[in-house]
């Protein structure tokens, strides 16, 4: 079980903040590595608090409040109550499909069409963004935060991936990519929290030593790597496009559904 950890932290750091979704490939790899089942669902979840943890660390100026600057705390607290505002529409209806969504949407063709879906869209948005006017989070209304959530709830649909979602919705909302993106891992705090705390409250906390050992390992494997590719993709998207994320997604949900 050590090494299936191992190798789904690093599949979850790689891909948690990457527009190519990271439940969808753990969903894949899972089948690959057999593991599936109860603790498989919850594992799944609760190593993401790693990729949180890396992005908190990264954005700690943002996460941090400088409590020596009057100005300061009041960007954060606007900055904050955006979040709030966006994580609204994901936390209710990801509490009332919960349950459909789980029994229904995991398995490699929902995925697949998902990859493709999502690749379709962020072609489009990438198409339709002109005349930018967001250039950072002060300048993002709450409205605008709002509909950013409501396209994050894209990312119930495993596969479609809660980073492409909410990045395709700044993108419509005309935010720079940056922005986008920054708001994206954000909003990713409360909602990847949100999802790991509730896993764990409905077993009842019932998991082994062994599955703690492995929770564990997983999740500080996923921060590692999450940390260097939060780094490096917000380096990337400063100057560069999300067309080649979408050229995976459409090869890989083809290559999903013809092996199906």
């Amino acid at each position: 079980m050590i090494l299936k950890a191992i190798i789904l932290g690093i599949v979850e750091g790689l891909t948690e903040f990457l527009p190519i979704s990271s439940t969808g490939h753990l969903i894949i790899v899972n089948k690959f590595i057999n593991f599936t089942g109860k603790f498989a669902n919850l594992f799944d979840v609760v190593i993401q608090v790693g990729a949180i943890l890396a992005v908190i660390i990264y954005f700690k100026n943002k996460i941090v409040p400088d409590l020596k600057s009057e100005t300061g705390i009041k960007d954060y607290f606007l900055l904050w109550t955006k979040v709030a505002v966006g994580f609204i529409p994901a936390l209710i209806l990801g509490v009332i499909f919960e349950d459909i969504i789980d029994r229904y949407f995991f398995n490699i063709y929902t995925v697949a069409i998902a990859m493709i879906t999502g690749a379709i869209l962020l072609i489009i948005a990438e198409l339709t963004l002109k005349n930018i006017k967001i250039n950072s989070d002060k300048q993002m209304s709450f409205l605008s935060a709002f509909i950013i959530g409501v396209f994050q709830c894209l990312a119930l649909w495993p596969g479609m991936s809660r980073s492409a979602s909410t990045i395709i919705g700044g993108l419509f909302m005309k935010c720079s990519r940056e922005v986008a993106a920054e708001f994206s891992f954000y909003l990713a705090i409360p909602t990847l929290l949100g999802a790991s705390v509730w896993k764990m409250v409905k077993i009842d906390f019932a998991v082994s030593n062994q599955e703690w050992t492995a929770l564990i390992i997983g999740t500080l494997v996923s921060f590692v790597v999450a940390f260097a590719v939060v780094a490096l993709f917000m380096k990337y998207i400063k100057n560069k496009t999300l067309y080649p994320f979408s050229a995976y997604r459409i090869v890989l949900g083809i290559v999903l559904l013809l092996t199906i």
